[in-house]
């Protein structure tokens, strides 16, 4: 019997470490964040709004790496000159630009540099307010948080070729937006027999396409390295999650998987990588950029941090091989870039049977579904994803896909879910014999427990079968945290009533009566982070007890408080919980009781629910 009991408190045990952490240390990192990125919010609409608009922050030149050969490109080192913060219109307008208009994209191009700037996601907002303005993925130099990448081409160790760089001002051939229908095509004329083209496709939805000639009427051949880089100013808000990564990110052929936080590139500097078929960018939680250049390039592919001042610049870059443009003649270097929301269906889901392959089948990717998070668990977080998705597009919901996706499971786990049951059932009918062995041998413990295992081998009897429907959770509930807590699609995705956004927290809360006390009590110092309970949270935990009064009561003192404190414990804990996760609960507990009761009747034993809910009241009231 101490070995059933040790086996009891490991389980739960566990479960409460892991709930702990994230109660006690994840969320209240997490508003110390929340806090510090309002703080650098507010410094930056303090700035003097009548700065010059010509005035930029520093530009980062391309700095691929070490040279490939004896003889490759040296870039110029980036501008260090400290520079005012303006205002993101103001940057804007400090150029000639080109709109960009897509289904899912809005913003510009600017003409000076021809960088891609300017990007906002129009079909995703800050909050879950429709009207609220929509998430700003790119910025220009210039303002607060500058975010952009930038194409070019380098010249060769020692030469002295006029090239265009970040002050180049391109002249559009042609007139119009960019637009799924309308590439642009930019020129450039270095009055030395170089002239340059860019044109830029877009898809209708993430993808830029960048195709850049280069055309020599001068005397002698010239040598040029084309390159690509994505660069972002500033340290940004991360959620700071251990399971999830935000910073640099890349699947460089041989390499595999990179993934660099900010704090670890700070400590690094620089990266460099030699990489055929691979890509590399800057993810966010629910955003991402990316380079995604020809899988036959050779790339000499880097992650880079540097430090001006208080600001530092983080940024991914690549350069390919050289290319030779004769007299008379051109040479070409073509490049992609991914700007936009981390979809699955988008971005691709690598998975048997998935059929979800997005750019990563459409292009040839390197496992670039691996932009999105999936984790070490990803043989369970991608089914449970494709689960829900199915069910959404049949449903349109996917609070009601969450609830359809448990049923699935319990249907698959039933067979083993019947076993415990059953154990369960059989548990409870020899309980009588069990209060009996204690009257027989009342002060011995090892004969009380000789005895007990007999009749468990007797009775084909598992003790610890009762741990199993925990056992089983523990995957799923993992799988479907993962699920709410990466995948965008999940971002704002309503159920009924005042849950808006199942990725987040049930927004009521007990201790102002949902709502009809005027007052926030989170706002209490101190204990005020531990003052939310929601009301999912509470039929979670009301449907936790009520299976749990659906078991035997175990006769081991520490067993029973356990037991009967485990439910209030875990409303608490997943009060912080997305709504999600814990609807999913509520809606399993329930179908557990069901298909406990029922397998209880079958066995020939007798469902004492009510009798049980009865006895704990009556205990209560003989108390007081």
């Amino acid at each position: 019997m101490s070995d059933n009991r040790n086996t009891i408190l490991a389980v739960v045990l566990s479960g409460l470490v892991l709930l702990g952490w994230q109660y006690f240390f994840n969320i209240p990192q997490m508003e110390k964040q929340r806090a510090a990125q309002q703080a650098q919010q507010q410094q930056a609409q303090t700035t003097t709004p009548g700065a010059s608009p010509s005035a930029t922050t520093p530009s980062a030149a391309p700095a691929p790496g070490a040279p490939a050969a004896p003889g490759a490109p040296s870039p110029a080192k980036p501008n260090t000159a400290a520079a005012p913060v303006i205002s993101r219109e103001a940057a804007l307008a400090a150029a000639p630009r080109i709109k960009v208009e897509t289904p899912r994209l809005s913003g510009s191009i600017a003409l000076k540099g021809a960088r891609i700037d300017d990007l906002a996601l129009t079909q995703y907002r800050e909050t879950v307010d429709p009207k609220s303005p929509p998430i700003e993925l790119f910025s220009p130099s210039g303002s607060a948080k500058p975010y952009y990448a930038e194409f070019g081409w380098v010249g060769a160790a020692g030469a002295n070729v006029k090239l265009p760089d970040h002050n180049t001002v391109w002249e559009q051939e042609g007139s119009g937006a960019l637009t799924p229908t309308n590439p642009v095509t930019l020129k450039w004329d270095n009055g030395e027999g170089l002239t340059f083209r860019r044109q830029i496709a877009v898809d209708d939805r993430y993808l830029f396409t960048v195709k850049d000639d280069v055309t020599n009427t001068g005397g002698a051949p010239v040598t040029l390295y084309p390159f690509a880089l994505i660069s972002r100013h500033g340290t940004p808000h991360v959620e700071g999650y251990y399971i999830l990564h935000e910073g640099l990110i890349g699947y460089l052929g041989e390499h595999g998987l990179q993934e660099y936080s900010y704090s670890k590139i700070d400590e690094a500097k620089s990266v460099g990588f030699k990489a055929t078929n691979g890509w590399l960018g800057i993810t966010d939680k629910y955003w991402a950029s990316a380079l995604l250049p020809d899988t036959n390039a050779q790339l000499q592919a880097r992650f880079s941090a540097n430090k001006t001042g208080n600001i530092t610049t983080y940024q991914t870059d690549y350069l390919e091989d050289a290319r030779t443009v004769p007299i008379g003649g051109t040479a070409t270097a073509s490049a992609r870039l991914f700007a936009g929301a981390k979809e699955a269906r988008v971005v691709g889901i690598n998975f048997p049977f998935a059929g979800l392959g997005g750019y990563d089948r459409q292009l040839g990717l390197n496992h670039f579904d691996l932009l999105i998070d999936w984790g070490w668990f990803y043989f369970i977080t991608k089914p449970m994803f494709l689960g829900l998705d199915f069910f959404f597009h049949l449903v349109g919901n996917f609070g009601v896909a969450i609830l359809l996706v448990t049923v699935l499971v319990k249907l698959i786990f039933l067979p083993l879910a019947n076993k415990s049951y059953a154990s369960m059932a059989k548990m409870k009918a020899i309980q009588p014999q069990l209060a009996a062995l204690k009257e027989r041998h009342p002060d011995d413990k090892t004969k009380q427990q000789q005895e007990m295992m007999e009749i468990y081998r007797k009775e084909k009897i598992n003790p610890v079968a009762g741990c199993l429907p925990i056992l089983l959770q523990i995957p799923v509930f993992f799988s479907l945290y993962k699920v709410l807590f990466v995948t965008i699609e999940m971002r704002h995705a309503p159920f009924f009533g005042w849950i808006h956004d199942l990725s987040a927290a049930d927004p009521t809360n007990l201790f102002n009566l949902f709502g009809l006390i005027p007052y926030d009590p989170t706002a209490i110092p101190v204990l005020g982070q531990y003052l939310v309970l929601g009301a999912w949270p509470l039929v979670m935990g009301f449907t936790m007890w009520f299976q749990m009064k659906l078991n035997p009561q175990p006769p081991d003192p520490t067993q029973q408080m356990i037991f009967a404190w485990m439910p209030v414990i875990f409303t608490f804990m997943l009060a912080h919980f997305p709504a999600g996760l814990v609807i999913y609960w509520a809606w399993n507990n329930l179908l557990s009781v069901i298909q406990q009761a029922y397998i209880m009747r079958r066995n020939g034993v007798k469902v004492e629910l009510w009798d049980n809910l009865r006895s704990s009241f009556a205990k209560k009231n003989k108390a007081t």
